[in-house]
This record gives C-alpha cells, sequence and structure tokens, in this order.
C-alpha cells in the first residue's frame, strides 16, 4: 500500500514522529521530513513495520528525494526534568526548527501536540502507516537512535542495547538487576524506579 503524500494539497507540509518514548535508557529522538507532494514510495511506511535492512536501505532514499530534513533529540536528563511525553515534543519542535525549509503545516503522529512553534499542525493518530512524511520521519528517527543505542553498548555491554536500544526487555532489566542503572538511564521512569526499589 502507497501511503498519502499529503493531507492537504498545495501547501508546504512537515510530517514529524519519535521514537523512544517506551524506553528505560537513552534520549527520545525525533525527525521531521517535508517530501515533495507527488513523492510516490511503495516501501516506505511506519518503521515498526519494517526490518532493519529495510529502514537502512531507505535513509539516503529519504535524504535524497525529501525537500528538507532534520533528526533532533531531547537528552535523558531533559526527559527526567520535563517528562517523556513533553521531551518527546521538543524533540519533535527542534526537529521542525532545524528544517532548511519552513513549513506551512504539520503532520504529527499521535493525539496530542504541544509547542511554542507558531506552524499550524494536525495530530494523526497510527500518522506513520498512514502519511509517507511521518513514515519518512519515523525512519530516520529509528535508525539514528538504534546506531546511537549500538555506539552506546560499547561503553555499556551490560544491558544488551545493540539488541534492544533501550526498550525494558529481560536482557536489558537483568542487566539493570546485576549491575545497576548508568547515566543514561532515565531515573524518573516508574519501571526502573520499581527495579531499583526491589535491589535495595
Amino acid at each position: 500500500m502507497i501511503l498519502k503524500p499529503f493531507l492537504e494539497a498545495n501547501r508546504i507540509e512537515a510530517g514529524c514522529d519519535e521514537v523512544g518514548r517506551g524506553c528505560l535508557a537513552g534520549p527520545v529522538v525525533a525527525a521531521a521530513v517535508i517530501l515533495p507532494a507527488d513523492y510516490s514510495n511503495p516501501w516506505i511506511n511506519d518503521s515498526k513495520k519494517l526490518g532493519k535492512k529495510q529502514r537502512e536501505d531507505l535513509i539516503e532514499e529519504i535524504k535524497d528525494k525529501s525537500l528538507a530534513w532534520q533528526i533532533a533529540e531531547a537528552s535523558v536528563a531533559e526527559i527526567d526534568k520535563i517528562n517523556i511525553l513533553n521531551a518527546s515534543f521538543l524533540a519533535m519542535t527542534r526537529a521542525v526548527q532545524g528544517l532548511g525549509l519552513l513549513p506551512e503545516h504539520l503532520l504529527i503522529d499521535g493525539n496530542r501536540f504541544k509547542s511554542a512553534l507558531t506552524i499550524p499542525f494536525t495530530c494523526i493518530i497510527k500518522g506513520d502507516g498512514k502519511y509517507a512524511n511521518i513514515a519518512a520521519a519515523s525512519i530516520l528517527a529509528k535508525v539514528h537512535r538504534d546506531k546511537f543505542m549500538e555506539t552506546l553498548a560499547e561503553e555499556f555491554p551490560h544491558y544488551a542495547w545493540e539488541r534492544n536500544a533501550g526498550y525494558p526487555t529481560k536482557a536489558h532489566r537483568s542487566g539493570i538487576e546485576t549491575h545497576g542503572a548508568c547515566i543514561w538511564h532515565r531515573t524518573s521512569f516508574r519501571l526502573l524506579k520499581e527495579q531499583i526499589m526491589l535491589e535495595l
């Protein structure tokens, strides 16, 4: 199925999505992508529905064919300070601010968005499976964050981040139980707090 190229024709729309909200460790990463109105690629889809190689194969295509793209993040410290939802909004805001082309409208994956941006927006539930620009943003964010967590795993090998990207898998939680949390863990997360309390 080919995803829709736009919500409304004749305006510059940027698709926005984030990755990593449900993780116990690492930053939340967002991307914003502006695609040409006539862009069409049957392989572009929600990043969760694509395999790792498929996502990586699409990266250069997205960067090359888009009118503008940007990847941004909110740090672990910011997540712990303002909570993961607001940090996700912050990362998406930064991605939009970094675009080389000013969008006239934003398509946001999800059911809500809050930002200091004055650009009008539309929230679309499961938008990464409906609109090509949101799907492209999800792919950029996912590949970027996965590679970042793989790099961190070399320095912090106890949590299997090269396989779980910071999500609370059995291997990750076992690593926390054995070695404790590290500087990349989100200490404000209830699941992490509960696990730390169990160890005391």
